[in-house]
C-alpha cells in the first residue's frame, strides 16, 4: 500500500510542480507566452502582453491544482486520486487548446 503511495508521489508531485511553475513562469515572462511546442508570439501579435501572459499563467496554474488535488487525494483513496487524474488529463486535452484560443483571441491586436 505504501509502495504505491509512494511511487504516485514522486511522479505527481514533480508534475504538478512542473505545472505550477510553467503558470508562474507565464505570468511573470515579459514576452508574449507561447502555447504550442516550436511556435512562438511576437510581442507586435498581443496589444496587452502583461494581461496575456497573466491569462496564460492562471490557465496553467487552474490545471495543476487539478493535478495537486489529485496528489493528495491519494492519500485518502488512490483508486479515487487516480480517476481524478485521468478524467481532469482526458477533459484537459481539449480544454486547454480551447481556452489558449480564447485568450490569445481576446489579446491579440486588431488593426
Amino acid at each position: 500500500m505504501y509502495g504505491a503511495l509512494i511511487i504516485w508521489l514522486v511522479i505527481m508531485v514533480p508534475v504538478s510542480a512542473i505545472l505550477t511553475g510553467l503558470g508562474i513562469f507565464a505570468w511573470r515572462r515579459q514576452k508574449p507566452m507561447w502555447f504550442w511546442s516550436g511556435q512562438t508570439v511576437g510581442e507586435d501579435e498581443i496589444g496587452d502582453v502583461k494581461a496575456y501572459n497573466r491569462a496564460n499563467g492562471i490557465m496553467w496554474i487552474v490545471f495543476s491544482l487539478l493535478m495537486w488535488f489529485s496528489t493528495f487525494l491519494a492519500f485518502s483513496s488512490m483508486k479515487l486520486a487516480g480517476m481524478v487524474m485521468l478524467v481532469g488529463c482526458i477533459l484537459c486535452v481539449p480544454v486547454l487548446p480551447f481556452v489558449y484560443t480564447r485568450i490569445y483571441k481576446r489579446y491579440k491586436k486588431h488593426e
